[in-house]
């Protein structure tokens, strides 16, 4: 994506005499929502070389925190969220990362609400009890059948 077609992209979703139905997906007004486009200061932004420059630094800054969170997804460390963090750096210059950032938002949103339900959490509630007296009858078993015992250091054959 260059800095002439972020412009574009910039100036039409800026422009107040461009048509908008007024909603998103979801119904939601859009209004709400800060306008897609680079968030660089006006002086980088009047400049083309400086812009691309200084677009070529968010991206890098920008990949650099999404290469660390996958790297910490498989490792103890909050992967995710270094993850959205550096799409969050990455929505700062570019629309796609802004449009991403929105969809993802508007997704954990409907999730929440859905969790709240009570129907939901009723049900939810039910099968992590059920669950859990698996697991309990489970080491129940295991602790009636081998004792205190780690399970590679078990007789397996008595």
């Amino acid at each position: 994506m260059t800095a002439e077609s972020d412009e574009r992209e910039v100036a039409v979703a800026m422009d107040p005499a461009t048509p908008d139905d007024g909603g998103g997906e979801d119904g939601e007004p859009e209004g709400s929502e800060r306008p897609l486009g680079s968030r660089a200061p006006g002086f980088i932004r009047r400049s083309r070389a400086l812009h691309v420059s200084w677009q070529v630094g968010v991206f890098l800054v920008g990949l650099a925190i999404v290469g660390t969170g996958v790297v910490l997804l498989p490792l103890p460390g909050p992967g995710w969220v270094v993850i959205f963090a550096g799409m969050a750096v990455w929505a700062t210059e570019f629309v796609w990362a802004q449009l991403v950032l929105r969809w993802t938002k508007r997704k954990v949103t409907e999730a929440a609400q859905k969790a709240l339900d009570p129907k939901v959490r009723r049900r939810n509630l039910t099968l992590t009890v059920i669950g859990l007296v698996i697991i309990g009858a489970l080491l129940g078993y295991y602790v009636w059948r081998f004792g205190f015992v780690m399970p590679w250091k078990a007789d397996l054959h008595s």
